[in-house]
């Protein structure tokens, strides 16, 4: 399989929704967690998946049919130490209400180096690697994430990241090649000090001295900022109504990835995701979008320079050694 996406995806979920469009309640069951969101948008761009991932319990068992429906090329680890996670989300309302989350056991020894063994083998014949988040912290260790991204770009890997807390910091100093985060996650992990521009931008630059080669800060309704080649730019994009506003970085970072496994540029990377992050919130579903809808966007989205000079740059050589000579 040629010019194909591994997303790891750790600890998927059962998502569980109530909903009532036309006066009859409606239940909708469907896999989720960031990283299956993140796969079903590469699938909705034309890009084939690998997904690997772990899957326990009762709750495991439901999941396993529902993720081989989505399409992707589905590759497990059976637990035996605990069963995978659900929520249940009440909808008739038309904003979520959660009922209840239940994230799941972490993982034993067992299941983590039988997960890494795995998705190292697809991770290395893949044309890019997404390492999406647990669906909370203490489920997966971040030194489990370091030496994943760390083999990965040592042997040539193209690595994209959508991580934050102690997870992100595990994979930076590896120089991995795209970086998606949160102004409202930067803030949390201490990285940047508010949410206004300069103080981003800083930490834009920070992330690529720590290790990410290229970065990209969504700031929820205002325009995401990203870091491309020593250059900071807004990302500026029609405004569309809001059906359900999660979902959209996920998307995000899947178009860029997608785009990337097409052997296509950084911006147009960039372009495509922030088409596919801006059409998925108009819809219910999360990490969905048509293909021609998001083809139809991308010359909409713009990169425009944000005016911050910059600060410092790690330099072509530097990259190399990094990332193992890629």
């Amino acid at each position: 399989m040629t010019g194909h996406v591994m997303v790891f995806a750790p600890t998927p979920l059962l998502t569980v929704t109530v909903d009532q469009p036309n006066g009859t309640p409606e239940l909708h069951l469907h896999p989720g967690g960031q990283g299956v969101w993140q796969a079903r948008m590469v699938l909705s761009l034309g890009v084939e998946v690998v997904l690997c991932t772990t899957l326990g319990g009762e709750i495991g068992q439901v999941l396993e049919p529902l993720l081989v429906s989505e399409g992707v090329n589905l590759k497990v680890v059976a637990r035996d130490s605990g069963g995978s996670g659900a929520y249940v989300h009440d909808r008739r309302e038309g904003s979520r209400r959660e009922i209840i989350d239940v994230p799941g056991q972490p993982l034993s020894r067992h299941e983590l180096d039988e997960l890494y063994n795995l998705a190292l083998s697809e991770g290395l014949r893949a044309a890019v690697c997404v390492l999406s988040g647990p669906n909370h912290p203490s489920l997966v260790p971040p030194d489990l994430y370091r030496r994943f991204a760390a083999d990965l770009c040592a042997n040539g890997s193209p690595v994209v990241v959508d991580l934050s807390g102690e997870h992100l910091t595990a994979v930076l100093d590896s120089g991995v090649f795209f970086l998606k985060v949160s102004h409202e996650e930067l803030i949390a992990d201490g990285r940047a000090a508010g949410d206004d521009q300069d103080q981003l931008v800083t930490a834009l630059y920070d992330l690529h001295t720590a290790g990410a080669e290229n970065v990209l800060v969504s700031r929820a309704d205002k325009p995401a900022l990203t870091l491309l080649d020593g250059e900071v730019f807004e990302v500026r994009m029609p405004r569309l109504e809001a059906a359900d506003p999660r979902g959209a970085g996920d998307s995000m970072t899947a178009g860029v990835a997608a785009v990337v496994a097409r052997g296509g540029d950084i911006r147009t990377a960039i372009r495509t995701g922030a088409a596919a992050g801006a059409l998925n919130v108009t819809r219910h579903g999360l990490g969905t979008g048509r293909l021609d809808s998001i083809t139809g966007l991308v010359d909409r989205v713009e990169l425009v320079p944000a005016g911050n000079r910059p600060q410092f740059r790690t330099t072509p050589d530097e990259w190399a050694h990094r990332a193992g000579g890629r």
